[in-house]
């Protein structure tokens, strides 16, 4: 709450992560405009005007179970002012899902990809846009996932061009990220 206080007296927009619905209750008290985001764990507080940049950032989820880290990164991205479009539940189970949305990604500036499992859907993504791909592995899956890890190594030997990775379950990075990408 005081690391709170402090930013938004400073005037600036305020994100916070990973944070208890109890945070949000103290912060609450004391900044009543102060929104708290149930699935990604997240207060933000707006409190400059929005001046949105131009292009968009896609955000890409593979799953369902992936939706809290994506949401993290939208939020993050449209807190810093980025226009963005979702494509949610389009995995590599069922390719047909994201190939509906090829136009739609190949127009953005620069991409998320939220994926747990295999991780398989930044390089899929990548092979299908002259973009930006932003990987973000997620702690979810079954079998040998490790708690994200299977995943993040599969990320990072990717062979598919244009792909960054970002830590374990980092919404918030890959979405500051694209960000500034997108602001160029």
């Amino acid at each position: 709450a005081a690391i709170f206080d402090r930013c938004a007296n400073a005037g600036a927009n305020v994100i916070v992560t990973r944070v208890a619905r109890e945070a949000f209750e103290t912060v609450s008290r004391a900044h009543p405009k102060a929104e708290y985001h149930e699935a990604p764990r997240m207060i933000t507080l707006r409190q400059c005007e929005p001046v949105p940049s131009p292009g968009t950032i896609a955000i890409v989820a593979a799953g369902t179970s992936d939706l809290p880290v994506a949401e993290e990164a939208r939020l993050t991205a449209e807190m810093m002012d980025q226009r963005t479009a979702t494509f949610y539940d389009v995995g590599v189970a069922g390719l047909h899902r994201l190939f509906a949305h090829t136009a739609a990604l190949q127009s953005a500036n620069a991409i998320v990809v939220v994926a747990g499992m295999e991780g398989a859907l930044p390089s899929v993504v990548a092979g299908l846009v002259a973009r930006p791909v932003i990987a973000v592995p997620t702690s979810v899956g079954y079998g040998a996932n490790l708690g994200g890890l299977t995943t993040l190594m599969a990320m990072l030997t990717s062979c598919a061009a244009g792909i960054s990775v970002v830590n374990i379950d980092n919404g918030f990075g890959a979405a500051y990220t694209a960000s500034l990408i997108n602001r160029e």
